[in-house]
């Protein structure tokens, strides 16, 4: 896997398989202080103070950009909650670009607000830009069974989430052949 992923699929990558059971990596207010620490050097700062509002909204950002993936590998019309969830979420904290005032031009962004409802706008209006622009075809569900993680399909052959399961499924293949033969 080259780069980081879009902070969308980020969240979206919450919901993940261990042994083809489907687990949730925002269970608990920790959970998400956790993620949002992990992710800190790409979002808006101060998202210490989760409350479970927070974790809420989290949720239903994370589940409708999953949802939104879904309907565009399906080539179906994408489901109007979904977006109006995202939308929602993305117009919580207004922004706004200016310069720097010191030093060589530079553009600094501003936010109204601050903390998890900053962040969470910011996966949003990362989703936004995802998915209505070239990449938003690329979004996959990792080809894996057993696996639900999400990827931007980067090379014309890419089926998997990651190189780990890419090997397990050529594994599986190899032992298939070998029990068969």
């Amino acid at each position: 896997m080259t780069g980081a992923l879009p902070l969308a699929i980020e969240l979206a990558n919450t919901t993940y398989a261990v042994r083809g059971v489907v687990q949730d990596g925002l269970r608990t207010r920790e959970d998400l202080t956790a993620w949002l620490a992990r992710l800190s050097p790409r979002l808006p700062g101060g998202h210490s103070d989760v409350g479970d509002g927070d974790l809420t909204a989290a949720r239903a950002l994370r589940d409708a950009i999953r949802g939104l993936a879904r309907s565009l590998e399906d080539g179906a019309a994408p489901d109007s909650a979904e977006i109006a969830t995202v939308n929602r979420a993305a117009r919580a904290a207004p922004h706004w670009t200016e310069l720097r005032p010191t030093g060589p031009p530079r553009a600094e962004r501003h936010r109204e607000t601050a903390g998890v409802t900053a962040a969470l706008a910011e996966v949003a209006e990362n989703a936004v830009s995802l998915f209505a622009g070239e990449e938003g075809g690329r979004v996959r569900l990792c080809g894996r069974p057993g696996c639900v993680l999400l990827f931007v399909k980067d090379h014309p052959r890419r089926e998997w989430c990651s190189n780990k399961c890419g090997n397990k499924v050529r594994a599986a293949r190899h032992y298939q052949r070998t029990k068969e033969g």
